[in-house]
C-alpha cells in the first residue's frame, strides 16, 4: 500500500468486505443478515472471478439462517478453511452458540459486524453497540473501528491476528453511522497485506484440521472432573492476544503511516478530563476537543480498539498522567446493571492504579442511531467541569422522568475551515440517494478533495423520506453527525416544504435548490411564510427546476428526478468544472444503468443535459423578509385520550423530523411498545407526483381499483338519498337502485403509483392519471374524509364472496408506507375486509412487517365499534411459532370460557347452549355471544361464572388467527416452524407473500428464488429451482393450500382467502406479489398485469388443495390456471432481474432460462396429473 496509495471512495461496508476477501476462503452468509451489503460484495466480486491472496475466488455458502451460517462457518474451520461472515443485530444473537463452541476450539475465523440495535420494545433497524456487547462473554476477540479509513484497516488486523493467535475475531463498527458512511480512503494492495501473514501458523492451522488421514476428534461431552480446568487452559491465548493485536497494528503503522494502537488517545497531552469510548462518536468528538483545545481547555478522549481481550496494560500507556475526570460512553444499555459494559470494565481497570481517586461518570448515547452533535459531546465535558457532575447521564435526548439526560450550550460548528457541506431531501426510491452516491465518488475519485457522505433514511419502504448528508474539503472529514449547517440544501420534493424544517439548515448566502412545478408567481402563494423569511433575510440564493416534467416528458416518469437534480446540483454548487462534472456524470450512468439497457442509458444521459440547462433563479422580492407565518396546524383529534396523545405528542413530531425533542415521559403510556391502532391515517404524507382524476359516467362499479390499490386509497361508498346529499358525483348504484355509488379518494395518502388507472376495464378509462394539483387533491380529500365519516356500511346485493362486494366492506389495513404498486399489501387489505374485526396477525420481520408497523404510524386500523386486526411481531426466524402460541393461548383461554357458559346452562339456558354450539364459526358466534353477554350481565353480582363471561367478554366470536410473512422468512430462515405449525393440525391461516427474493433488504435470493433470476448472491443467476413449498405442504393431506395471483384471477383468490379461513385446520396461501426488486420493466403501475401475464406464461400455477373435499369423496385439488397460454421467455424478459442475466452472461442465461421454462412446465404437468388422477 505504501507502494503506490491507491484511493477509492466507499462505505464502511466495502471497505471491510474487500480486506475480509483477500483473507477468506469460505464465506459463509445468510442473506438477509443486516449486514448483507459486506456478503453482497463478496459474492460480487467472487461472481466475478477476484482472487483473495490465495489465489483463489472465495466459496461463498448461503445458509437458511444466521445459526446456519456460524454452525457452517465453524464445520468450514474446523476442516481448515479461513473463513468469515458478516452480521449484525438480531442475526449476530442467533450466531452466540455457536460462536462458544468457535472459541473454545480456538479457530481462527472473523466475523465482521455492522453493529446494529437489538430488538426490545420496537424493532430498530439501525445502529448501537447492543448486539456486540451480547457478545463480550463468547470468547471472540473484538476489535472496533471508528471510520470508514479504520474499518479497511482494522479489518486486516483483525485477520492477521486470528490466524497468528488462533482466536476468533469479531471486527464490529457503528451500522448506518459508519457501515453506509461513504468516504475517500486509502486501500490496501493485496501484496501489501500478504506479506503480513504468518504462513507458519497458517500451515499449523490447516494441519492442525479435522481429516482422516490423521482423525481425531472435537466437541466432546467432558465431564464436571476436568471441565473447569479444561476450561481454564486457553488463558494463556488470551494473555497474548493484546501484544498480538498490538504487533499487527505496528506493522501495519509501519506500512501506511498510522498510529494504531489497542487505546489511541487524542487531544491534550495534559488533559485534566478525558472522555472513553468506541466506534465513530470518536471522531466527532476529536473535532470538538480540537475546538475546545485552541480556545484554552484540556480535554481529550481515549478510543478504544481493541475490547476484548481487555488490557488494562494498553489503557494506561496512553493515560495522561494529569487526568482527574472520566466520562466514559457506552452505545447500549443494561437495565437493571449498575453500569453499562465499557464503564464497568474502565472503573475496574483503573482499581488499584493511580487513577483510582478519578471521578469517572458513565453515559449513553446513540442508540438506534441517534445523532450525536458536538454539542452533545460538548454537555460530556460541561458535566465533567461541573461542580456536582453527574454520575450516570444520557445525551442527544431529553429524559424529564429519570432525569439523566445532559445538554450543551452551544452546538458549535467544528469542521475543518473550507468544508462545503450539502444536504438533499428526497422521496425513497426517486433515486436521490442513489444519485449522490455516485456524485460523492466522482468528487472523491477524479480531484484530490476530500469527500464524505451519509444517508439518513427512515424505516419505510420507497416513499419514505432520505436526506443525504455530503460534505467536501481538502482536510480529512471527521463529522460523523448531520449536517446542520450547509451551504447547498435541494428539496427534491415540493411537499417536503410543508412538513419540514429544511431550508432552515442553509448557511447565511447559501443555495437553496426547490424541484417544483410552481412557476415565480405560484411561489409567492405556495410557499410557506418561514420559508420566506428565512430565504430573505440570510440572502440564501434560491433556484427552482421543475424536474418532475422533465423526467416524464424524457421518459423516466415522475419518481426518477435524479439524474436531472445530480446535474442542477454540480451546475450551482461549483465543486469540480461542469464540463468535467457532465462527463464524470454520464460516465456513472453508464456504468449503473448498462444492466438496464442502453435506453435506460440515453435516458439518464438526456436527464442530465436538462438538468444542467433549465434550473431557474428566483429573484427573490424585498417583501418576503417581512413575510408572515402560517396559521398553525390544528391538533390531531384520535378515538380516545391515548391515541389523541400518541398522535399529538408523538406521530406528529416524528413526521415533521423534530422528533429528537419528544421527552421521554411521553412514551410512559407506551412504554411496552405498544402503538394504538389505525395511527397511519394521521400522516397525510402528499407525497404523489400524479394523481388519479375519476370519470364517473365511465365507471362500471366494478371496484376492481378499490381491490388493486396497495394502499386502501380508493374506496366505493354505497349511500342512501339521504347519505348522497351534496355529493356531486353519487349517481344510482348499479344492481342496488335503491343506493347511491360513488367513490371516494383519500389522495393525501396517495402515492401516485397509478395502479387503479391500469385495471380499469372501461373501454373508455374511468381512471387518468395526472400531474398533482394541490387545489384537487385537498378538494378529494375532502370530499373522501366526509363520507368516511357519514356513510355507514350497509347491507346490498353483493355478498362478500364476489370481488365487488367484498371491497364494499371497509378496509382495516388502509395507508400503509409500502411502496408504489406494492405486490403485497392488497392481498393483506382484502383480509382485513373479510376477517379483520376478528383477526390477531403474526407477522415475520420483513417488507410486510415494516408497511405494516413502522413506528409511530400503523396502518391497521379500527371500525367505527372499535374492532380491528390486533397485530404483532416479534422476530424474522420464529414467526410461525409466535403465531401458533398466540392461537393456542386464545384456544385455551376460549376453552376455559367455554366451561364457565357450560356451568351456566341451569342459569342462563339457551343463550349459554347456543353460543357453545357456535363457538367456532365467526359470524354465528358474536350473534350468540352478544346475547349470551347480556344475561351473563344480570347474574354477575351473584355468579362467579357470569362474571367471568362478562369480564372475557372479548372471547366469545371466534378469533380469525393469521401468520403473515413473506418468502425468504416461509421458504428460509421460518421454514422449520411453518413446517411444524401446519402440521400441529391447528387451525391457524399462513398468508406468504411470495417476492422470490428478500424484498426488504434489497433483493437477495431465497429458495423461493426461481432458476435464472438474478438477486443479491445470485449475481450470476439462480442456478437451482425454486422450492415447492405448495407440493411440500399438500403431502401432509390435512393441510389446506392454496397458490393466488390477484391480477390473473380475482376471484380465484377471494374463494381461495375464504376456504382457507373457514378450514378448521392449518391452511397455507402462497400470494405472488410483484415487487420493485424484480425490475418490471413496464412499471409496477402493472403490477397486477404481471400477475395475470405469470399466470398465462405458466410461471406461476394458481391452485387450491382442499382436504375438506377428500372427506367427501371429492378431488381435493383443483388446477385454477389454464396450461400456458403465452410465452415463458418473453415473460421473464419483461423484468430486470432475468433480462439482466442475458446482457451480463448470456451463454449462462440460455442455458438457465431453457432450465426455468422445463421446470415450470413439467411443475404444471405433475399438478394436472395430481388432479386428474383423483380417484383412478
Amino acid at each position: 500500500m505504501a507502494k503506490n496509495k491507491i484511493f477509492k471512495t466507499m462505505d464502511g461496508n466495502e471497505a471491510a468486505a474487500y480486506v475480509s476477501y483477500a483473507f477468506t476462503e469460505v464465506a459463509t452468509i445468510y442473506p438477509i443478515t443486516p449486514s448483507s451489503p459486506m456478503a453482497d460484495h463478496v459474492d460480487e466480486w467472487a461472481a466475478n472471478g477476484k482472487k483473495n491472496l490465495f489465489g483463489q475466488p472465495v466459496k461463498l455458502m448461503e445458509l437458511q439462517a444466521e445459526s446456519g451460517a456460524a454452525g457452517a462457518m465453524h464445520g468450514a474451520l474446523e476442516t481448515g478453511s479461513l473463513t468469515s461472515t458478516y452480521t449484525a443485530s438480531q442475526g449476530l444473537l442467533l450466531m452466540i452458540p455457536p460462536m462458544y463452541r468457535m472459541a473454545g476450539s480456538m479457530l481462527p475465523g472473523v466475523m465482521h459486524v455492522s453493529a446494529r440495535t437489538v430488538g426490545t420494545h420496537s424493532v430498530s433497524i439501525f445502529g448501537d453497540h447492543s448486539d456486540a456487547m451480547a457478545c463480550r462473554q463468547t470468547g471472540f476477540a473484538q476489535l472496533c473501528s471508528a471510520s470508514v479509513q479504520e474499518c479497511m484497516d482494522l479489518a486486516a488486523v483483525a485477520h492477521l491476528s486470528a490466524i497468528k493467535g488462533s482466536i476468533p475475531f469479531m471486527h464490529f463498527f457503528d451500522g448506518f453511522r459508519t457501515s453506509h458512511e461513504q468516504q475517500k480512503i486509502e486501500v490496501w494492495d493485496y501484496d501489501d497485506l500478504k506479506e503480513m501473514v504468518d504462513w507458519d501458523a497458517l500451515k499449523r492451522f490447516k494441519q492442525n484440521a479435522l481429516n482422516p488421514n490423521h482423525p481425531h476428534t472435537m466437541g466432546s461431552a467432558e465431564q464436571p472432573e476436568t471441565f473447569f480446568q479444561h476450561r481454564e487452559a486457553c488463558n494463556t491465548a488470551y494473555l497474548e492476544t493484546p501484544d498480538l493485536v498490538n504487533k499487527y497494528m505496528e506493522m501495519v503503522n509501519a506500512k501506511i503511516g498510522t498510529d494504531y494502537k489497542p487505546f489511541n488517545y487524542y487531544g491534550a497531552p495534559d488533559a485534566e478530563e478525558i472522555i472513553v469510548a468506541m466506534g465513530s462518536v470518536c471522531e466527532c468528538a476529536e473535532e470538538l476537543i480540537d475546538y475546545l483545545n485552541a480556545r484554552g481547555k484540556k480535554v481529550g478522549i481515549i478510543e478504544v480498539h481493541l475490547y476484548r481481550p481487555w488490557s488494562t496494560k494498553y489503557l494506561l500507556n496512553v493515560m495522561p498522567e494529569t487526568v482527574k475526570k472520566i466520562a466514559v460512553l457506552d452505545r447500549t444499555k443494561e437495565p437493571g446493571g449498575t453500569g453499562e459494559p465499557l464503564y464497568l470494565d474502565v472503573v475496574t481497570a483503573l482499581r488499584g492504579t493511580k487513577f483510582e481517586s478519578c471521578l469517572i461518570c458513565g453515559g449513553r448515547y446513540g442508540l438506534g442511531s441517534k445523532d450525536v452533535q458536538p454539542g452533545d459531546v460538548l454537555a460530556v465535558y460541561e458535566n465533567l467541569w461541573s461542580d456536582a457532575p453527574k454520575k450516570e447521564f444520557t445525551i442527544s435526548i431529553t429524559d424529564d422522568v429519570t432525569n439523566l439526560s445532559i445538554h450543551g450550550s452551544e452546538n458549535p460548528d467544528v469542521a475543518p475551515k473550507g468544508t462545503k457541506a450539502c444536504k438533499f431531501w428526497g422521496l425513497g426510491a426517486d433515486g436521490t440517494v442513489g444519485a449522490n452516491k455516485n456524485s460523492v465518488k466522482i468528487i472523491g475519485d477524479h480531484t484530490d478533495m476530500k469527500a464524505q457522505a451519509y444517508f439518513q433514511y427512515d424505516s419505510k419502504k420507497s416513499g419514505g423520506v432520505t436526506i443525504s448528508h455530503l460534505r467536501f474539503g481538502n482536510e480529512p472529514i471527521r463529522s460523523t453527525y448531520y449536517v446542520k449547517q450547509a451551504d447547498f440544501v435541494a428539496c427534491h420534493n415540493e411537499a417536503y416544504l410543508y412538513k419540514y424544517e429544511m431550508v432552515q439548515d442553509v448557511k447565511p448566502g447559501g443555495f437553496f435548490l426547490l424541484n417544483c412545478t410552481w412557476s415565480d408567481e405560484e411561489l409567492e402563494e405556495k410557499l410557506p411564510g418561514k420559508v420566506k423569511r428565512y430565504i430573505a433575510q440570510n440572502n440564501v440564493q434560491f433556484y427552482t427546476c421543475d424536474a418532475v416534467t422533465m423526467a416524464k416528458e424524457i421518459g423516466l416518469g415522475a419518481r426518477r428526478t435524479n439524474s436531472i437534480l445530480q446535474a442542477a446540483f454540480f451546475k450551482l454548487a461549483d465543486i469540480i468544472p461542469i464540463e468535467e462534472a457532465e462527463g464524470y456524470m454520464k460516465d456513472a450512468i453508464a456504468k449503473t444503468y448498462k444492466k438496464k439497457g442502453q435506453d435506460i442509458v440515453d435516458m439518464n444521459c438526456k436527464a442530465v443535459d436538462a438538468g444542467l440547462n433549465h434550473i431557474h433563479k428566483v429573484e427573490v422580492p424585498e417583501s418576503w423578509k417581512n413575510a408572515e407565518d402560517d396559521a398553525p396546524a390544528a391538533p390531531l383529534a384520535g378515538r380516545d385520550k391515548l391515541h389523541t396523545e400518541f398522535l399529538n405528542d408523538i406521530l406528529v413530531p416524528t413526521a415533521n423530523l423534530t422528533a429528537d425533542n419528544v421527552p421521554v415521559s411521553k412514551f410512559m403510556d407506551t412504554v411496552t411498545g405498544m402503538m394504538p391502532a389505525g395511527t397511519a391515517a394521521y400522516e397525510k404524507r402528499g407525497i404523489a407526483a400524479d394523481l388519479p382524476h375519476w370519470n364517473v359516467k365511465n365507471c362500471m362499479q366494478c371496484n376492481w381499483c378499490a381491490s388493486v390499490c396497495p394502499h386502501a386509497v380508493v374506496r366505493p361508498f354505497v349511500m342512501t338519498a339521504e347519505e348522497a346529499a351534496g355529493v356531486a358525483d353519487a349517481v344510482p348504484m348499479k344492481g342496488a337502485k335503491d343506493k347511491k355509488f360513488t367513490l371516494g379518494w383519500s389522495l393525501m395518502d396517495c402515492t401516485g403509483c397509478g395502479s387503479c388507472a391500469e385495471v380499469c376495464p372501461a373501454r373508455n378509462k374511468a381512471i387518468t392519471m395526472a400531474p398533482a394539483e394541490e387545489h384537487f387533491m385537498h378538494a378529494a380529500q375532502a370530499k373522501f374524509d366526509k363520507l368516511y365519516q357519514e356513510v355507514d356500511e350497509k347491507e346490498t346485493p353483493f355478498k362478500e364472496n364476489t370481488v365487488k362486494g367484498a371491497q364494499i366492506n371497509t378496509p382495516l389495513m388502509e395507508f400503509s408506507v409500502a411502496c408504489p404498486g406494492c405486490g403485497e399489501t392488497p392481498y393483506a387489505k382484502l383480509v382485513t375486509q373479510l376477517f379483520g374485526d376478528r383477526m390477531f396477525i403474526a407477522n415475520a420481520t420483513g417488507c410486510s412487517s415494516i408497511w405494516g408497523a413502522s413506528a409511530p404510524a400503523t396502518p391497521y386500523t379500527v371500525n367505527k365499534e372499535g374492532r380491528g386486526p390486533a397485530w404483532a411481531n416479534s422476530l424474522f426466524e420464529d414467526n410461525a411459532e409466535f403465531g401458533f402460541g398466540m392461537a393456542t393461548s386464545v384456544n385455551a383461554r376460549r376453552n376455559e370460557l367455554k366451561s364457565a357458559v357450560e356451568r351456566l346452562y341451569d342459569a342462563v339456558g339457551v343463550p349459554a347452549k347456543a353460543w357453545v354450539a357456535s363457538m367456532h364459526d365467526g359470524k354465528t358466534s358474536r350473534t350468540t355471544g352478544e346475547i349470551l353477554l347480556e344475561e351473563a350481565k344480570k347474574l354477575a353480582d351473584t355468579n362467579a361464572d357470569a362474571k367471568y363471561v362478562v369480564e372475557n367478554a372479548d372471547l366469545l366470536t371466534k378469533p380469525s388467527m393469521w401468520i403473515f410473512g413473506g418468502d425468504g422468512w416461509a421458504y428460509d430462515i421460518g421454514y422449520g416452524g411453518l413446517d411444524h405449525v401446519i402440521a400441529s393440525g391447528e387451525d391457524v391461516n399462513i398468508m406468504v407473500f411470495d417476492t422470490e427474493v428478500y424484498s426488504n433488504t434489497g433483493g437477495q435470493a431465497s429458495k423461493s428464488t426461481p432458476v435464472g433470476a438474478v438477486a443479491k448472491f445470485a449475481a450470476s443467476g439462480k442456478a437451482v429451482k425454486k422450492k415447492d413449498l405448495a407440493q411440500i405442504a399438500m403431502a401432509y393431506g390435512y393441510v389446506y393450500v392454496a397458490q393466488i395471483a390477484m391480477g390473473a384471477n380475482p376471484e380465484q383468490t377471494l374463494r381461495a382467502i375464504r376456504e382457507a379461513e373457514s378450514y378448521h385446520g392449518p391452511s397455507l396461501i402462497i400470494a405472488y406479489a410483484p415487487c420493485i426488486n424484480h425490475g418490471v420493466k413496464a412499471g409496477m403501475n402493472k403490477s397486477m398485469l404481471e400477475m395475470k401475464k405469470a399466470v398465462r406464461a405458466g410461471y406461476w400455477n394458481l391452485l387450491r388443495y382442499n382436504p375438506e373435499l377428500e372427506a367427501k369423496g371429492e378431488n381435493p385439488l383443483s388446477v385454477d390456471s389454464a396450461a400456458p397460454t403465452e410465452s415463458y421467455r418473453d415473460f421473464i424478459m419483461g423484468e430486470v432481474r432475468y433480462n439482466s442475466l442475458k446482457l451480463g452472461f448470456p451463454e449462462r442465461a440460455e442455458k438457465l432460462f431453457e432450465k426455468g421454462e422445463e421446470y415450470a412446465m413439467e411443475r404444471y404437468k405433475e399438478l394436472k396429473h395430481r388432479q386428474d388422477s383423483f380417484g383412478k
